[in-house]
């Protein structure tokens, strides 16, 4: 929170606090590196902080240009601080938080997806950026998948502790499971060949036991970007986005999407009724529906002869 060696211990506290907790690794970072901001704002430990110094700090992060997502980010890290490891109450009351934007994300149609596909560097980019689109994989799933979570018996890919430490099945297409046995045939394995082969990574990294990052996930998917022509703004999370609206215009029950984007909430997945465009279009505008003769009468109107 401080470089200062009185603090110090109060930092470790927080640590162990969020550690009991089981709050996860980017979680404990974020929480720390909010209160370290805090703790610079206020020039001194945040153990002496008062409600006014809670107010003025939320109001600071206003005056900084502070997005609303940041400074709600910010201000669960200090009121964790407050509530679980300062047990002050007092002053966890004092945090407040906004509701923030609702945004659509942004999906691929299936002309694009399918140029992204072909326009993929090598076989195992293909096959990576498929996990994607046809799983609808997270970037971290995709990059830490082991040979042991692909199923091909009862064709499924196990997701372990992914995000919510949760496990979840998705289908394995026929297609990507040809296109993962050839990846597997020609996958190196300097790395890795004295580990039992369920153990070892699919998409292995630079170094031994390490599997692929996402930065270089995110740069493959670019790449292919651009190479397929496509001008939207997509993310590498896009085509998990592009997977869940492509089976909601097919029809499919919102409730297995929701198992198979491994989704605590419904709500969560409903967003995307939002973003189904194929549905959207084909929906009647009320306009459709208006009889012939409105429609005749608006032309004898506009005609020569009714002026």
């Amino acid at each position: 929170m401080s470089t200062t060696n009185t603090v110090c211990p109060l930092r470790q506290r927080m640590i162990e606090d969020m550690t009991a907790r089981n709050l996860g690794h980017h979680s404990q970072r974020s929480h720390i590196y909010s209160c370290k901001l805090f703790a610079a704002y206020l020039k001194r430990s945040p153990d002496t902080a008062t409600a006014d110094d809670v107010r003025r700090f939320q109001l600071h992060l206003v005056e900084a240009g502070h997005s609303v997502i940041n400074r709600n980010r910010i201000m669960t890290g200090v009121k964790f601080l407050f509530r679980v490891t300062l047990r002050r109450h007092d002053l966890a009351a004092e945090i407040y938080h906004l509701p923030e934007p609702q945004k659509l994300p942004l999906t691929m149609s299936p002309n694009e997806a399918e140029r992204l596909l072909d326009m993929a560097g090598s076989l195992r980019d293909q096959v990576m950026l498929s996990l994607g689109y046809g799983c609808g994989l997270r970037a971290g799933e995709i990059v830490r998948l082991r040979a042991g979570d692909v199923d091909s018996a009862q064709m499924i890919i196990r997701i372990v502790q992914s995000k919510g430490r949760k496990d979840r099945h998705v289908m394995l297409p026929t297609e990507l499971l040809d296109s993962l046995r050839q990846w597997w045939k020609a996958r190196p394995t300097r790395f890795d060949a004295d580990m039992p082969v369920r153990e070892r990574w699919l998409f292995p990294g630079r170094r031994k036991g390490e599997h692929l990052t996402y930065r270089q996930l995110s740069r493959i998917f670019h790449e292919a970007v651009a190479a397929a022509g496509i001008t939207k703004r997509v993310s590498l999370h896009s085509l998990r986005h592009s997977f869940a609206t492509d089976l909601l215009e097919k029809g499919t029950n919102i409730r297995f999407i929701q198992a198979l984007l491994g989704h605590s909430k419904l709500d969560t997945t409903s967003r995307y009724t939002r973003v189904a465009t194929g549905q959207i279009a084909a929906i009647d505008s009320p306009l459709k529906r208006l009889g012939s003769k409105h429609r005749k009468l608006r032309k004898k109107r506009r005609s020569p002869k009714a002026r």
